[in-house]
């Protein structure tokens, strides 16, 4: 048997020990006096995180990918933060993607058993062609879970980066991992029940893996998402405001130029910020791995309207 009295996240927290004879007022009190423990937690492991993004960020501008591994709850926010990296970033399907414990229907029915097979871990990582171009991040609160264990074990084996996401210092996934990223957010409010801290500080963790990453890969300018794609109307009107953003031009000439662009915010912004056409501002970023300030930054007058493209109004 597992002894839960050894696991941080299962220990009981001392200021919610009434919680069960408070009113809905004092619930709600408690609850967010500790989710304000959260991102202080976080702020602790920064510098773990700084080494996880470097790795990720290796392996995914080599042309590989950032891979989530996790059961449950940590299975589940690893498939939410991969499946909203294409249509924030532009990056295409797959390159980011989550595997959790039990398979898709897992996302939505709870398959609590299927985390203590160690072998599926390395098993579904085959099956969606793991290979040592990959980073692997493994994601469990204790620290603990066989299936993530396997899938690390699959991946070292392979040469490929492995991270650790926990909130247990020192658990087997904390030191089996490469780099070990463990926030301790303390006991959670109801005793056991890693949805709550334990999930807020991993979903905080993974926003910074990946959203990082994109940053570094040239997918924000300035503090724009110039690679979103405009795949409906809203989209398309946030298209159409990004340019602006970062051009102060009007509705029709960012609407315009986004025409031209095929879409693409970041050569749109290029055509206006360099005053060149589509081909010349595509050639522009290409030449810079495209990120659009080094772009800007290649033409005659560019560094100051890269200045003004990072004032707000």
């Amino acid at each position: 048997m597992v002894q839960l009295k050894t696991i941080q996240t299962e220990q009981r927290n001392p200021a919610t020990l009434d919680i069960d004879r408070a009113d809905t007022a004092e619930i709600l009190r408690l609850m967010n006096a500790e989710d304000q423990k959260v991102a202080s937690a976080v702020g602790e492991v920064l510098e773990q995180i700084t080494k996880a993004v470097d790795l990720i960020y290796r392996q995914v501008h080599g042309g590989g990918r950032l891979v989530y591994c996790g059961c449950g709850t940590s299975g589940r926010l690893g498939v939410l933060d991969a499946s909203e990296c294409p249509p924030t970033f532009g990056v295409e399907p797959g390159r980011v993607t989550g595997i959790i414990a039990g398979g898709p229907d897992a996302l939505t029915n709870a398959a609590e058993g299927a985390e203590d097979h160690f072998a599926a871990g390395e098993a579904d990582l085959r099956a969606i062609g793991f290979g040592a171009k990959d980073a692997l991040v493994g994601i469990a609160a204790s620290g603990r879970t066989p299936y993530v264990l396997g899938a690390m074990a699959y991946a070292r084996s392979l040469g490929a980066p492995v991270i650790g996401l926990t909130c247990c210092p020192g658990s087997e996934i904390d030191t089996a991992a490469d780099v070990g990223i463990a926030p301790q957010p303390g006991p959670e409010v109801v005793t056991g029940s890693t949805r709550l801290k334990s999930g807020t500080a991993q979903k905080l963790v993974l926003n910074m893996l990946s959203t990082a990453t994109m940053i570094k890969m040239g997918k924000v300018y300035s503090n724009l998402m110039v690679d979103v794609c405009a795949s409906n109307q809203k989209l398309v009107a946030r298209a159409v405001s990004i340019v602006r953003s970062a051009t102060q031009a009007d509705e029709e000439t960012a609407l315009c130029a986004l025409r031209q662009a095929d879409f693409s915010c970041k050569t749109a912004i290029v055509m206006l910020l360099c005053g060149v056409d589509a081909e010349k501002a595509h050639a522009l970023l290409k030449g810079v791995d495209g990120h659009v300030s080094d772009a800007v930054r290649a033409v005659p007058g560019g560094e100051e309207a890269d200045r003004q493209a990072r004032r707000i109004g």
